[in-house]
């Protein structure tokens, strides 16, 4: 691709839009073009915020798709209208920058990767955790063998996320797709994958709804098929905040406290690396994977082993959402 300046629209402009404009408004290669959102309201906050005065605007998204010459877009919608988004993108040749969870279902994630692939167009999903250094160091460590083969991983989010979503899309059903793990829960469930490379074999679960339609706390054990085990928490009604994981294997193991990280090999003093600097995010990321500068960070493919983990999740729970 020649490096003229990238037309970029958005679908969705609430919440975390804000933070994708502002960091893709910092690349001078990236033009935001047009906006699509059904609030009025919502598109004049973005507007605002991001600092775009006089940007096209559409209620529709597919008035945006249609009328507007984009390379990208960035989808930042509830999670259930991310599939039918994404496609209606990917089949007008426009790349694809997703919000988790890439889809709601594995089929869903099965026909946006297949499409993308014979679009020859990027899909990545927005899990800004696999550009935190901290993470980055984590998956290294894991990849050498400092700690040897994992045999368990403990893995858990606390938040007010009940509380905070109260009266919001995220606890109905037809537009979240889930609860707590589907939303806030899937950055956990990606952590833990992409840092360890296991394949989830079987899992047991336990969810409680907390009288919500949709469930709030789940207590998940896992097999997988590399031998170790893993027990991830979501507490989505908890009056603080706390994200920790711990990794032991044969040789030592490694604990992340909401972003505070220790080596701990056996018989040996603990370590606290230092670590590299934060160097992308998950825009300037795609928009270096759209001019060819590396590979896709976070892809379809990979995500959609988030999806098949939630699912089977689900499924072992008896949860409908």
């Amino acid at each position: 691709m020649n490096h003229k300046q990238l037309q970029v629209g958005f679908i969705g402009t609430g919440g975390i839009s804000i933070l994708h404009g502002k960091q893709l408004k910092e690349l001078p290669e990236v033009n935001i073009a047009a906006i699509a959102d059904i609030s009025e309201s919502s598109r004049e906050s973005f507007i605002s915020q991001v600092g775009v005065p006089g940007i096209l605007q559409f209620a529709d998204y597919l008035h945006l798709l249609d009328n507007v010459e984009l390379d990208a877009v960035v989808i930042c919608s509830p999670h259930t209208m991310h599939y039918r988004q994404a496609k209606d993108a990917l089949q007008r040749d426009i790349h694809v920058l997703i919000e988790k969870p890439l889809a709601c279902t594995s089929q869903e994630t099965t026909e946006l990767v297949a499409l993308a692939e014979a679009k020859e167009k990027v899909l990545q999903v927005s899990y800004q955790r696999h550009f935190w250094p901290v993470y980055r160091y984590v998956k290294q460590t894991i990849d050498e063998g400092r700690i040897g083969k994992l045999t368990s991983v403990t893995a858990s989010l606390h938040q007010g996320w009940k509380q905070a979503f109260e009266g919001t899309w995220r606890l109905d059903p037809s537009m979240s797709g889930g609860g707590m793990l589907m939303d806030s829960g899937s950055h956990i469930l990606d952590v833990l994958l992409w840092t360890t490379g296991l394949t989830p074999k079987e899992v047991s679960v336990q969810m409680h709804r907390q009288g919500t339609p949709v469930e709030i706390d789940s207590f998940t054990a896992i097999s997988f098929e590399e031998g170790a085990i893993a027990g991830v928490n979501m507490v989505g009604s908890s009056p603080f905040q706390h994200e920790h994981y711990i990794y032991c294997g044969e040789k030592g193991a490694i604990h992340v406290t909401n972003g505070d990280i220790r080596i701990l090999p056996f018989r040996q003093e603990t370590v606290v690396p230092e670590l590299p600097p934060h160097t992308s995010n998950p825009d300037k990321s795609f928009i270096d994977a759209i001019y060819g500068r590396h590979e896709v960070e976070v892809p379809g493919l990979f995500a959609q082993k988030v999806v098949l983990l939630t699912e089977m999740i689900y499924k072992a729970a008896g949860y409908q959402p």
